[in-house]
C-alpha cells in the first residue's frame, strides 16, 4: 500500500520503516477514518509521523484527501474557500475524504472556530452565499426526495448529514507550551468530537530498526543489526 501511495504521490512520496509503534498508529487512524464520523486529533511533536501516518491511513481506506496551502497571501477568505470545495466534494458528490490540518496552518483563530463548528454541527454558519445555497439544494434535489426530503430545509439537513458522515478531519496539533492547552479550552469539539491519539517519543527498538534500514539502503553495517539482536 505504501508503494502504491507513492506511485499515485510522487511529488509528495513517504518512505516508512513499519516498526510495532508506527503499525500500531497506523492501525489506529485506520479504525478512526472507517467510522462514520470518525475524526481524529493526533498530538505530537514535529517529526513523529502524525501527517504521515494519516496520509497513509487515508490511501488505505482509499478516501480522497484535501490539505490547505499556506502561502504569505492566504487569509481566511481562502480559507473559506478551500472550506466550501472540502464540503461540497463530502456533501454534494458523497466523496469520502480526509481534511487534514495541522496547527502551524492556523494563521487565524478563526480557522479553528469553523473547523470547531464542522466537527460540531458539519457545516460553517453562513460559509455558502444565497446563491450558492441554491445550488447545493438544486444539486442534491433527486437525492433528497428519495430519502422523502423535498423542502428545501430538508434538503439543506440532508446536504449537512451527508457532509458529516463523509468528511473526516484529522488534526495534528503539538502539546508543547499553553497554546494547546488554551484552544481545547476555546473550542471544545476539538475534544468532543475526535478520538485522540498521542505520539510519544519513539523507543530504543524503534529508532533501531530505522538504522538498520538506512544502513540496508546505503548497503553498509553501522552496527544496527548487532544490537538489534542483543
Amino acid at each position: 500500500q505504501l508503494e502504491l501511495y507513492n506511485v499515485m504521490n510522487a511529488g509528495n512520496m513517504m518512505h516508512i520503516v513499519f516498526f510495532k509503534d508506527c503499525i500500531s498508529h497506523l492501525s489506529r487512524i485506520s479504525r478512526i477514518l472507517r467510522q462514520k464520523r470518525g475524526n481524529a486529533l493526533l498530538v505530537g511533536v514535529g517529526g513523529s509521523g502524525r501527517r504521515g501516518m494519516a496520509r497513509l491511513g487515508a490511501s488505505i481506506a482509499k478516501f480522497g484527501s484535501q490539505e490547505i496551502e499556506i502561502n504569505k497571501n492566504y487569509k481566511e477568505k481562502d480559507f473559506h474557500e478551500d472550506l466550501k470545495k472540502l464540503l461540497g466534494r463530502a456533501g454534494k458528490e458523497g466523496q469520502e475524504i480526509m481534511f487534514l490540518f495541522s496547527d502551524s496552518q492556523i494563521l487565524y483563530e478563526s480557522f479553528l472556530e469553523d473547523i470547531n463548528s464542522i466537527l460540531n454541527t458539519g457545516e460553517v454558519p453562513n460559509l455558502f452565499a444565497p446563491d450558492e445555497t441554491e445550488m447545493i439544494v438544486g444539486e442534491l434535489r433527486a437525492l433528497a426526495k428519495n430519502e422523502g426530503k423535498e423542502t428545501r430545509d430538508l434538503i439543506l439537513q440532508f446536504f449537512v448529514s451527508r457532509c458529516r458522515e463523509a468528511l473526516h478531519v484529522i488534526l495534528t496539533f503539538s502539546p508543547v507550551g499553553d497554546q494547546f492547552r488554551n484552544r481545547l479550552r476555546m473550542f471544545p469539539s476539538i475534544i468532543n468530537c475526535c478520538t485522540i491519539d498521542w505520539y510519544h517519543a519513539w523507543p530504543a527498538d524503534c529508532l533501531l530498526y530505522t538504522s538498520d534500514a538506512a544502513d540496508e539502503g546505503l548497503g553498509v553495517d553501522l552496527g544496527g543489526r548487532r544490537l538489534l539482536k542483543k
